[in-house]
């Protein structure tokens, strides 16, 4: 009886052993991997462009690299709400040494509704790509958030429900081990019409870096005109790098002078770089032609400005 005792205890204590090994092993596999990557911090390192076209096409950036004799290591874009992340053009962009940078636009989504969780399912699946690509990824999120033009923004979602927001998207990335991001919390710079910076603000736990638009539009335009009061703002809510994240200067405010100014500014408000808007438009003083390629004295100053920094590479 004894030894049946015996023998039924140690099947018992084995049967339990299987179970934990395999309850720890459902656990583990459950949990997600974790893609990790940084970048450098340092300042007056980053050239960003926007191209129409790219992505998915890469001629455009070899047309500006052409343009500048330097190759960006930012290329930025803009993602439709529902869109996938460019999983292929960001490889793309990786073989040449060039970080992919994703503005997030939810101007067919609810605001309300991604911070109340409706669309994670979304969320998640970005989150996944994200995570497999394993590189570095700069995102944002409703760019310009601070200014009443988009849907998300002020004067149209109220400033605690867009943060709410932001910061569930970045938690729904952490639970995917989506720790490959930087967070850029872009705002529009500070001028007449735009709402209070610090209401946007969701907190240095959920943001990595500060982006700050701004471009020059007429020549009375200086570096601290257009940025300085911003930045200043800034300061007093987080010590984050602060990158130029969309900027350029007009034909009218005269390109050849201020991008030197632009350029001198960056440098001496210590921010991380810029991120040209190279594209035309044609629509009044607020939509000009941004592009330096048709341009030789345009062309010249950015050649000169770019020469003082030191472009990192991921």
């Amino acid at each position: 009886m004894r030894s049946r005792l015996v023998t039924l205890l140690a099947v018992l204590i084995a049967v339990a052993g299987v179970t934990l090994t395999a309850v720890r092993l459902v656990a583990k596999t459950n949990t997600p991997a974790v893609a990790h990557a940084s970048l450098s911090p340092s300042l007056a390192s980053y050239l960003g462009v926007y191209e129409e076209g790219s992505p998915p096409d890469l001629a455009p950036i070899g047309d500006f690299t052409r343009t500048v004799s330097r190759e960006p290591n930012l290329v930025g874009y803009f993602s439709g709400w529902a869109q996938p992340f460019a999983s292929g053009f960001a490889e793309k962009l990786r073989a040449h040494g060039i970080i992919p940078f994703v503005q997030v636009d939810p101007t067919y989504a609810s605001v309300p509704a991604v911070a109340a969780g409706q669309y994670d399912t979304y969320l998640r699946s970005y989150a996944l790509s994200v995570r497999n690509f394993g590189h570095a990824v700069v995102i944002g999120f409703g760019h310009e958030m601070n200014a009443p033009w988009y849907s998300w923004g002020y004067r149209h979602v109220r400033a605690a429900v867009f943060v709410a927001a932001w910061r569930h998207i970045v938690n729904v990335f952490h639970g995917e081990g989506a720790d490959n991001v930087t967070w850029l919390w872009t705002i529009n710079q500070d001028r007449p019409g735009t709402g209070p910076i610090a209401s946007w603000w969701p907190g240095a736990k959920y943001v990595t870096w500060v982006g700050i638009d701004g471009y020059y539009f007429r020549p009375s335009d200086t570096f601290a005109s257009v940025f300085g009061s911003t930045i200043r703002q800034v300061r007093t809510l987080t010590g984050k790098p602060i990158l130029l994240s969309e900027t350029a200067v007009g034909p009218r405010a005269g390109q050849f002078t201020k991008i030197s100014d632009l350029f001198s500014g960056m440098r001496q408000y210590r921010t991380l770089g810029l991120v040209w808007f190279d594209k035309v438009q044609n629509d009044g003083i607020y939509h000009q032609d941004w592009r330096i390629e048709n341009d030789p004295q345009a062309d010249a100053a950015f050649r000169l400005g770019l020469s003082e920094l030191n472009l990192v590479r991921p």
